[in-house]
């Protein structure tokens, strides 16, 4: 591919400040299953992250905003956009973009906006903040991508929807932690998963969400990312692809030449579940805790609809003192209370009284 096709911004720029957050109740798999199943079957995942009754996608971009600004020492007034990827924001007409501004102190002169690509409007509200900062118009933009994932119950997904994402604060690449060199985005429009107007939970299609949708879009913008740049699979200290199971991003690291040790610290799938718009970039984030400086990071998301977006990242010297200035990704995934079903069935709405 020529690198013409390549993402890449006039001025470099680069993550300055980044922040997770995962809500504190774990689901076990095994309760799905003793629901559904009567304890048989595989399980795809060990628990899952739910979010608390009083959390929504905007409470929880707000922890991991306040993280992200923590990391990056600069005051919420000097950011220029505050954008904010889900597929579970709690209104259907009213920003999130605008509470999490407001929370954060980032208001009126801010520019804010909600964006929707399923499990990859995190990324995208990425590369638009890197464009908005790499043109000049702005010295530091926010993108944020966050879910409140539901499934349908009995459903397969209902065992790896969960809750959780992450914020990045973009900025020049002489004041980032870690430098994003090009991205690359590939889209087709491929139907592997949807919901439409006033339907509660998502439809998926069953196998064709693997070979047409998942591993076609997230090889093709990996190894064109790849070529373009010059580099192999073993050119990268560490490799995050979209967790939507266990098992997925695993046949993805194989198909692009990636080593299990290169991707298990971003794979989180197991530990929290799928957080959707922000499984890939809170993967990004575990490894980011303990990346050093000069690691090199390839980032691949995935949208049903369906698209990817890669990333090329070099982690600076910077990275050794900002991480340390807000809780990590671990942290919050050690901070756990187990629930059982029928607390989970409560806090998630799923009891409908007539």
């Amino acid at each position: 591919m020529s690198d013409q096709k390549l993402l890449k911004p006039q001025n470099p720029v680069g993550i300055v400040g980044y922040g997770a957050y995962v809500p504190r109740f774990r689901l076990p798999a095994s309760e799905v299953s003793r629901i559904w199943t009567g304890g048989k079957g595989g399980l795809p995942v060990k628990e899952k992250a739910v979010a608390g009754i009083d959390e929504d996608v905007a409470t929880m971009s707000i922890e991991a905003a306040r993280n992200a600004l923590a990391r990056a020492g600069i005051e919420a007034k000097q950011l220029r956009a505050v954008w904010v990827g889900s597929e579970s924001h709690p209104y259907a007409v009213k920003p999130t973009s605008t509470i999490v501004a407001e929370a954060i102190g980032a208001v009126p002169d801010i520019q804010a906006a909600d964006w929707q690509f399923a499990c990859k409007a995190g990324t995208e509200a990425m590369v638009a903040a890197i464009g908005f900062v790499g043109s000049g118009m702005a010295p530091y933009a926010m993108a944020i991508g966050m879910d409140i994932a539901q499934g349908k119950p009995g459903d397969a997904l209902e065992y790896t929807a969960a809750a959780g994402g992450a914020a990045y604060l973009l900025g020049a690449a002489d004041k980032s932690l870690a430098v994003i060199n090009a991205t690359y985005s590939y889209v087709t429009d491929t139907p592997d998963f949807w919901r439409r107007a006033y339907q509660k939970y998502p439809e998926h299609g069953q196998r064709f969400t693997g070979e047409p949708a998942y591993f076609a879009h997230i090889s093709e913008a990996g190894s064109a990312l790849m070529e373009a740049m010059g580099t192999t699979a073993s050119d990268y200290t560490y490799a995050v692809f979209h967790q939507p199971n266990t098992k997925f991003p695993q046949r993805a690291a194989k198909m692009l030449g990636f080593t299990s040790e290169q991707i298990e610290p971003g794979l989180l799938v197991p530990l929290i579940g799928n957080t959707y718009a922000g499984a890939a970039i809170i993967g990004l984030s575990a490894v980011l805790d303990i990346a050093e400086p000069g690691d090199h990071i390839l980032l691949v998301s995935f949208g049903s609809g369906a698209g990817s977006d890669a990333f090329d990242i070099r982690v600076t010297e910077a990275i050794s003192e900002r991480r340390n200035r807000a809780p990590k990704t671990q942290d919050y995934i050690a901070r756990r209370t187990e629930i059982d079903y029928a607390t989970y069935a409560r806090m998630r709405n799923k009891l409908v009284l007539k």
